[in-house]
């Protein structure tokens, strides 16, 4: 994989330095979407021990030809003693161009490359979300997303054969 700054942007090249080949660009990262809840403010009873559930979705929108939207969701949720102590949700996007890329390579572009992009942009908003509601700081762990892709696809060839 190449790293090329032809056009101000870096784009990367699936494949080697061919300038008709693969190519993923970063054109745009912002925060689409966001909320926090927390029914009862930072006020807990007993110590803080929560249990966190996090979960993490991703999304594409064509934008264009070669313009892809990819949003990575990321949803945290903390309960203590069944009781909600607070819920987030950060929908981080980004547009990217993906030209001469084999269908393959797009999916893997879309399922791992750009949500690791994308990731510590949404856990950053999180964290912040968090704190400023008045909890104690929260960061969430690192992602594997090249091993969550791998696996997502392991799934569905086993479903296809069944």
């Amino acid at each position: 994989m190449g790293i090329q700054s032809s056009d101000g942007g870096a784009a990367t090249r699936l494949g080697g330095e061919d300038p008709g080949g693969p190519q993923l660009a970063l054109q745009a990262v912002y925060l689409k979407d966001c909320s926090y809840e927390a029914p009862n403010g930072p006020r807990v009873n007993g110590a803080w021990n929560p249990q966190i559930n996090l979960d993490l979705h991703t999304g594409v929108t064509p934008l264009g030809a070669d313009l892809r939207e990819i949003v990575l969701t990321v949803t945290v949720s903390a309960k203590q003693n069944d009781a909600t102590v607070f819920l987030v949700e950060v929908k981080q996007a980004g547009a990217f161009l993906m030209r001469n890329m084999s269908d393959d390579d797009a999916r893997r572009a879309i399922g791992s490359v750009c949500p690791n992009v994308l990731f510590p942009y949404a856990r950053a908003a999180v964290s912040q979300l968090i704190a400023q509601g008045g909890f104690p700081q929260f960061l969430l762990p690192p992602v594997n997303f090249d091993d969550l892709y791998a696996r997502s696809l392991t799934e569905q060839q086993a479903a296809t054969k069944n």
